[in-house]
């Protein structure tokens, strides 16, 4: 960030950028702290495991006054190595940064234990080594996996970076290393200072387009990491997909990132007030819910940090909040079809971006107009396989007929149940016959509310219709 200003109406005032060294602040002391409680500026979802590590196991290899500055795990379950310089990195930082992450490289379960019982205890908190391991393996999301542990990820932060080493970390990168390089700022800002942090490499799309292929066309590993990395963006999964109205109601089910002890005292303390386990869905990227206990706005895994400190008086990270906030499906919102909508029963954030699969990430409904037209008189179809045949989900799919004008063959389509959904309306607001009715004049037989099975499209129909 070259320039920041206050800003009042037409007026901007410059703001003055400062430095950690000129307001006597020290890497151990200050950057260290502010990291070790803001994870987040590492990555989404990172529990710091310990700091300033010494003990490295082999007698014969380096040296005690040698400290790792910080060692993290994500979700994922892959090891975040940081390495911290107040001000700008010297040339030798990343050889610094990557002779630890190949120490580490060697650690087991065991050794993250003692090393975060060591650093949880030396900070006050009186907690065992078994719920110090159980914390570990309740973090990472899925089974723990020991060959990811073989690839630690670099995090360097400074307050710059000179081009030998931007170059290099570069080169490293496209050899298949997973580094990056966080820049700190400071500034004076009404009497204040403000410390920034902003990943100057790899940058989203150099991730996205040139490293990502590389790590996956090369390692089995990373394909791990890939996969349960996904799972991570399931808010953004989600709202691109459209599936959740806004007004969704979320309860909340502790789970991810605490022991069973603090959950159970987590779900007693939620259900002293109805308030406290609910909260209210918008399609924010940001923070995308509503707690109804103070009406204020939090990402998943902010609230989720929020209410454990509630509870126990602690911080904690390392929490994945989208697995503790499941769709209240006794809550039906407006125009969404009941039985669709009870299919999302107690299916967190999480799990609701695995059944999207990584579809519906766009809202192009070119595909949906195609095959509508595509399905003819005497058949019909479900959301749900639609859905399937372009990429979608059910939910989405049934919002969008039921507020398209342009959408052919709309009765066509019915709830997985094979009825016609209660949030079918025409385009022509004066028509009065049904759906049924439609469908019926066309052929096709019911028994009470549900269409014959034998007059459904089957998905690979759906989907020969695209590509004709």
């Amino acid at each position: 960030m070259d320039h920041l200003f206050t800003v009042s109406g037409s007026k901007a005032t410059p703001v003055t950028q400062t430095g950690l060294a000129a307001e006597d602040l020290w890497e151990r002391r200050h950057l260290q702290e502010w990291v070790i409680a803001h994870p987040k500026v590492l990555g989404e979802s990172v529990l710091i495991v310990t700091a300033e590590f010494d003990r490295w196991a082999d007698a014969d290899g380096v040296a005690a006054k040698d400290r790792l500055d910080i060692l993290g795990i994500d979700a994922t379950g892959q090891l975040v190595v940081v390495e911290l310089k107040r001000g700008t990195a010297d040339r030798a930082v990343h050889l610094q940064a990557i002779t630890y992450a190949a120490l580490v490289s060697r650690f087991d379960l065991d050794t993250l234990t003692q090393a975060h019982h060591r650093f949880r205890t030396g900070r006050g908190e009186v907690v065992t080594v078994e719920e110090c391991q159980q914390t570990l393996l309740d973090h990472v999301d899925g089974e723990w996996d020991p060959e990811l542990l073989k690839r630690p990820r670099i995090v360097v932060i400074a307050a710059d970076f000179p081009k030998q080493v931007t170059h290099t970390v570069v080169w490293l990168s496209e050899m298949n290393l997973d580094i990056a390089l966080v820049q700190v700022t400071l500034w004076q800002v009404e009497g204040h200072l403000v410390a920034g942090f902003a990943t100057v490499y790899p940058t989203p799309e150099v991730e996205e387009f040139t490293l990502t292929p590389a790590r996956l066309e090369t390692e089995a590993v990373v394909k791990k990491i890939k996969a349960r990395s996904q799972k991570q963006r399931a808010v953004d999964v989600i709202i691109k997909a459209g599936l959740l109205p806004d007004g969704t109601r979320m309860r909340m089910v502790p789970r991810h990132g605490v022991p069973d002890a603090i959950r159970e005292q987590i779900t007693t303390w939620a259900a002293e007030e109805d308030s406290r386990g609910t909260a209210m869905w918008v399609n924010s990227t940001a923070k995308p819910l509503t707690w109804a206990a103070d009406g204020e706005r939090y990402s998943a895994t902010g609230l989720a940090e929020h209410v454990f400190t509630a509870v126990t008086g602690r911080t904690v990270s390392g929490i994945q909040g989208t697995t503790w906030w499941v769709v209240d499906t006794s809550h039906i919102p407006e125009g969404v079809d009941p039985d669709e909508w009870a299919g999302l029963a107690d299916r967190d954030l999480t799990q609701l971006a695995a059944q999207l699969g990584g579809a519906g990430t766009t809202k192009d409904w070119t595909d949906l107009h195609t095959l509508l037209a595509a399905i003819p008189s005497g058949r019909w179809t479900t959301y749900g396989d639609v859905a399937a045949a372009i990429g979608s989900h059910a939910l989405p799919v049934g919002t969008h007929l039921a507020n398209c004008p342009l959408c052919t063959n709309a009765w066509r389509v019915l709830n997985r149940k094979g009825r016609v959904s209660a949030g079918f309306r025409w385009a022509e607001p004066n028509r009065t016959d049904t759906a049924a009715d439609v469908l019926q004049s066309e052929g096709i037989r019911f028994e009470g509310e549900t269409a014959d099975q034998s007059f459904r499209m089957t998905p690979a129909e759906l989907s020969q219709s695209l590509s004709e």
